[in-house]
């Protein structure tokens, strides 16, 4: 599988009373799709899957597959920091027919490097379905060495990496140690014009779940090699992607997609909603982009 242009780590929405709504997820995933993405990533970091029960995630991976197929690409969520769980949940996607799956490192636990190969060769040997790793140090305590991941080539359904360090010079490493047996796929909005410049492939954004269609140019600039139009979209698009991190991800996101009258719903428990003075900054730059702010 080739992983390529912009993904879309996607929002779960909620009702009032804190239940998955089906119908906003479903018109959400329309909303990305006619807009031009390459793909959908549920039940990520920015879906909220540290709250989702197991049949929600489920339920959550089926309707996506089911509003993308035949249209872009579903790499469904299926990480855990437990391995057990990371394959019944990948088991699960491959079965409904998901793409890929984004399987994050473990969390908590922080484990060795030899502990991390070993999780995701335990993933690898259990199926078939192509594999994107997730490193993202900042929010699992453990950091993915390049090393480890040239190791992890060896196993063919590790295909890719969502690399969200933050560390250029790592990204840099990865492409010089993996080459083409691994897809470099950035996990930092602001970060994906630097990261295609040393090897990456495409994003799989948050900030696209409001302006999809700017990310995608942006991308597009890039692999039609009309540099200077990829950096004006990458400077544009650069407060956006800042505001989207003023406070946890997907806290701003959901937020902004509120304000602005997409339904995104509420956020579960341990995430609150919005301080004032952060929503107030966070108004102020929806508003620069010409944006309706719908209160």
């Amino acid at each position: 599988m080739t992983l390529k242009g912009c993904y879309v780590a996607c929002v779960t929405p909620f009702t009032s009373n804190g239940q998955v709504s089906e119908p906003a997820l479903r018109s959400h995933i329309n909303f990305l799709i006619s807009h031009g993405v390459a793909g959908i990533v549920p039940c990520g970091t920015t879906g909220e899957s540290a709250t989702l029960s197991w049949e929600e995630h489920n339920r959550i991976v089926d309707i996506t597959i089911e509003e993308c197929r035949g249209k872009v690409a579903v790499v469904a969520g299926a990480g855990s920091n437990n391995t057990a769980e990371s394959i019944h949940a990948a088991l699960h996607a491959q079965e409904k027919g998901a793409d890929a799956i984004l399987c994050i490192t473990p969390y908590y636990n922080k484990p060795t490097q030899e502990g991390l190969f070993q999780h995701y060769r335990g993933i690898a040997k259990k199926v078939d379905i192509p594999i994107v790793v997730y490193n993202v140090p900042g929010r699992t305590g453990v950091n993915l060495q390049p090393d480890t991941l040239e190791r992890l080539c060896a196993f063919p359904t590790i295909v890719a990496v969502k690399e969200a360090s933050g560390n250029i010079g790592q990204v840099s490493e990865i492409h010089r140690r993996c080459g083409d047996r691994l897809t470099i796929l950035s996990g930092d909005d602001g970060l994906t014009l630097p990261m295609l410049s040393v090897g990456a492939s495409g994003v799989i954004s948050v900030v696209a779940n409001i302006v999809p269609q700017r990310m995608v140019a942006l991308l597009e600039g890039f692999f039609a090699c009309n540099l200077s139009e990829a950096l004006r979209l990458h400077e544009v698009l650069l407060p956006l992607c800042d505001a989207m991190f003023f406070e946890t991800n997907p806290i701003p996101v959901k937020t902004a997609m509120n304000l602005i009258g997409m339904n995104a719903g509420t956020l579960r428990l341990p995430l609150v909603d919005m301080a004032k003075h952060n929503k107030e900054r966070l108004v102020a730059v929806l508003k620069s982009y010409d944006f309706v702010i719908r209160e």
